[in-house]
């Protein structure tokens, strides 16, 4: 674990892995903090430095006033990668993580190896969604994350995962209700207002677009219209919910490893 200064607050870090590895950035979706990968973690390290952060608003990291921009999470990724000095990366991201991700792939590419968006969508939900979720949460506080953290073991996961593993469900789902609400409600802000449909095409890095089968909050369909539009973008799906990978495991991170470790370029 570690710190790194931004001009407005301390980014929260972990980085795991062969000190002269690859560095694999990973992000975390709205409302989880940097041990949503720990799954991944045994994997990921046999072949990668693995840089893991909490989001802006997340976990350790600074909540500062929102409304965010995923412009501006993005940009705290290249102050992390900067003040780590790391030169160029392998970014994956999930959810808000994966809008972070198609940020840096449009603006930064040049930062970046290749690049894993799951569980995302260039354009996710609309201010009929996100606006009373925002007005809740900075209305009611915690109380409001504790229901946002019930309601979400049904979004996260499937029924019958949930109720196989109601352990790791819940290490998973208490995140939420541990987020600040004032962060949670800025990522909202973040997240209804990325749209990069548009943009997509200017994608030029090796890329991988990560879907789940039941997943309702970002569905299969909004992969493929980023793996449509993304010039020799590969596509894979499991049955997951919406955190495919702690619901996929290891099935997840072998993909990603395989689309990673491949010599394939574009």
């Amino acid at each position: 674990m570690g710190f790194v200064q931004l001009a407005d607050g301390e980014l929260n870090y972990q980085l795991d892995g062969p000190e002269h590895a690859p560095v694999l950035v990973l992000s975390n979706s709205l409302g989880t903090d940097l041990h949503m990968w720990d799954a991944q973690i045994p994997a990921f390290t046999q072949h990668f430095r693995v840089l893991r952060f909490d989001t802006r608003g997340h976990g350790r990291s600074l909540v500062t006033p929102g409304p965010y921009s995923i412009e501006q999470l993005g940009r705290d990724v290249l102050a992390l990668l900067d003040a780590l000095n790391i030169e160029r990366a392998h970014f994956c991201g999930l959810s808000m993580g994966g809008l972070i991700g198609q940020w840096l792939g449009i603006n930064a590419g040049e930062r970046l190896h290749k690049l894993v968006v799951c569980n995302t969508a260039a354009k996710i939900g609309d201010p009929t969604v996100w606006n009373p979720r925002i007005e809740t949460v900075l209305r009611d506080g915690p109380a409001a994350m504790v229901a946002l953290r019930d309601a979400s073991i049904a979004r996260w996961f499937t029924p019958d995962f949930a109720q196989a593993n109601p352990a790791l469900a819940k290490q998973i789902t208490d995140m939420l209700a541990a987020t600040s609400a004032q962060g949670y409600a800025a990522n909202c802000a973040a997240v209804r207002d990325a749209d990069f449909r548009e943009q997509l095409a200017s994608i030029t890095v090796p890329t991988l677009v990560v879907a789940g089968t039941e997943d309702a909050v970002t569905p299969p369909s909004g992969g493929h219209f980023i793996q449509e539009r993304v010039r020799g973008a590969e596509y894979a799906e499991f049955y997951a919910a919406h955190l495919s990978n702690v619901q996929a495991g290891s099935a997840f991170s072998d993909r990603v490893l395989s689309f990673l470790l491949a010599e394939k370029s574009i």
